[in-house]
C-alpha cells in the first residue's frame, strides 16, 4: 500500500488504540470501582514474649490476633486502597504510655520485648492508634497524625491513585481482664471536633472528598448519592475519603453538624437517614450488599475475620465479597501479605482497583483505573 494511503489508516488505528486505553473518567463515578483494604492496617502484631503468655493462657484469642501488616506506605505501594486506623482519645497525653504487657512479661521472668512506640510519643496529647489497650497495642505508626502523614506523603508521591479510603474506628470501651487495665477516655462531641482538627492538620481540605462536596446543593447527603450520585473518579483521583466505623458515635458526630454539614468524615449510617452515604456490612449477605450498592451507597465488607478463613484457606466469604459489588473489601491478608495457608485477597489481575462488578457502566474498563 502506498505511504500516502497508509498514513491516514495508521493515524486512525493509533487514535482508536489511544481511546481504548484511557477510560473516560468523567463517566465513571468514584463508587463504581472496587478496591482491597486492610483490617487494622496499623497492626504490628503482639511482641514475642507477650505472645508466649497469650498463647499459653488464651490460645484462641491469640490466634485471632496473630496477624501483622507492613507499614502503611508499603501497603499502598502494594495496591491496598483502604486503610483502617483504630483510635483512642488521649486529650492530656500519657493515658496509653504504660500498657500492662511489659509488666506481665517481667512478672513471668521473660526477657523484655522491644519498646512499642517512639520515645515519649505516647506522652503527648492527641489520638493514639492501637487495637486493644494494655493487650494489643503495637502499631507501625504513632500517633494518629503520624499515620495520616505517612498516607499523605505516599499520596503526594503518587497523585494518580484512585481515592484512598481511610476507615477510622473510634474506641472507648474498657476491657475486663484479670489484671488492671486503663480506662479509655470517653468520646464527646468535643473529642470528635478534635478528631476533625487533627485530620485537617495533616490533609488540606481540597485533598479530601468530604460530605459537603458530595452533597453539593442537594437537600441531604442521602438524596445526593441516591439521585445525583457520587463525584467522578476524575474529581476524586489523588484524594482521600474518611469513613467512621462505629455507629454509636454517629449522634455525637452529628451534634452541631446536621446531615454532616461541615464534617470531614462520612458516618456508618442507616440506609435512608439524612447522613447515609456509607454503610458497613462486614458479614454480608452478598445480595443485601448488592441491593445497597445499586441504590448508590458506598459499602465496606470483610472477606475474612479473626484469621478463621485464613487458617482454613476457606475462600467462600472472600468470593462472596468480591462478587457482591461492595466497593471496599477488607482483609487481614492482602496479596502482598498472604497467610501461611496460602489464603490471600486480591482483585483479578492483581490490580489496585477494578470496575465495580455490579454498578460499573460502559465507560469503565477501558484502561487501568489506578495510576
Amino acid at each position: 500500500m502506498p505511504l500516502p494511503r497508509l498514513l491516514p489508516l495508521t493515524i486512525a488505528v493509533l487514535g482508536l488504540t489511544a481511546c481504548a486505553t484511557k477510560a473516560p473518567e468523567s463517566a465513571v463515578a468514584m463508587n463504581q470501582i472496587q478496591v482491597i483494604g486492610t483490617h487494622n492496617s496499623y497492626h504490628a502484631g503482639i511482641a514475642p514474649n507477650e505472645a508466649v503468655l497469650w498463647k499459653e493462657t488464651h490460645p484462641e484469642q491469640y490466634a485471632a490476633l496473630d496477624y501483622r501488616h507492613q507499614p502503611l506506605a508499603a501497603q499502598l505501594s502494594a495496591g491496598v486502597r483502604q486503610v483502617e486506623l483504630d483510635i483512642f482519645a488521649d486529650s492530656k497525653g500519657g493515658l496509653y504510655a504504660h500498657p500492662a504487657g511489659p509488666g506481665l512479661v517481667a512478672k513471668a521472668g521473660l526477657p523484655a520485648d522491644p519498646p512499642f512506640a517512639p520515645h515519649h510519643v505516647m506522652d503527648k496529647p492527641g489520638f493514639k492508634v492501637l487495637h486493644m489497650e494494655d493487650v494489643d497495642y503495637r502499631s507501625t505508626c504513632q500517633p494518629f497524625t503520624a499515620c495520616l502523614a505517612d498516607i499523605r506523603a505516599w499520596s503526594q508521591a503518587h497523585p494518580g491513585h484512585v481515592p484512598i479510603f481511610i476507615l477510622i474506628e473510634t474506641k472507648e470501651e474498657a476491657l475486663t481482664l484479670p489484671f488492671p487495665t486503663v480506662t479509655p477516655e470517653a468520646l464527646t462531641p468535643g473529642s470528635l471536633d478534635a478528631l476533625d482538627r487533627e485530620i485537617l492538620s495533616v490533609f488540606k481540605a481540597d485533598e479530601i472528598v468530604t460530605p459537603d462536596a458530595v452533597r453539593g446543593d442537594a437537600v441531604t447527603l442521602n438524596a445526593a448519592i441516591r439521585m445525583r450520585g457520587w463525584p467522578s473518579l476524575e474529581v476524586a483521583r489523588g484524594k482521600v475519603v474518611f469513613l467512621l466505623d462505629q455507629k454509636r458515635v454517629t449522634a455525637r458526630y452529628l451534634e452541631g453538624h446536621p446531615g454532616l454539614k461541615g464534617r470531614v468524615a462520612f458516618t456508618n449510617a442507616q440506609p435512608g437517614d439524612a447522613d447515609a452515604a456509607f454503610i458497613e456490612m462486614n458479614d454480608g449477605p452478598g445480595d443485601a450488599i448488592t441491593a445497597l450498592v445499586r441504590q448508590g451507597y458506598l459499602v465496606r465488607t470483610r472477606s475474612d475475620a479473626d484469621t478463621k478463613e485464613a487458617r482454613a484457606n476457606d475462600t467462600r466469604r472472600r468470593d462472596m465479597a468480591l462478587g457482591s459489588g461492595a466497593q471496599i473489601i477488607s482483609t487481614d491478608y492482602p496479596a502482598s501479605e498472604p497467610a501461611g495457608s496460602g489464603f490471600a485477597v486480591s482483585l483479578p489481575g492483581g490490580v489496585a482497583a477494578r470496575c465495580n462488578p455490579v454498578t460499573a457502566g460502559d465507560g469503565c474498563g477501558m484502561g487501568p483505573l489506578d495510576r
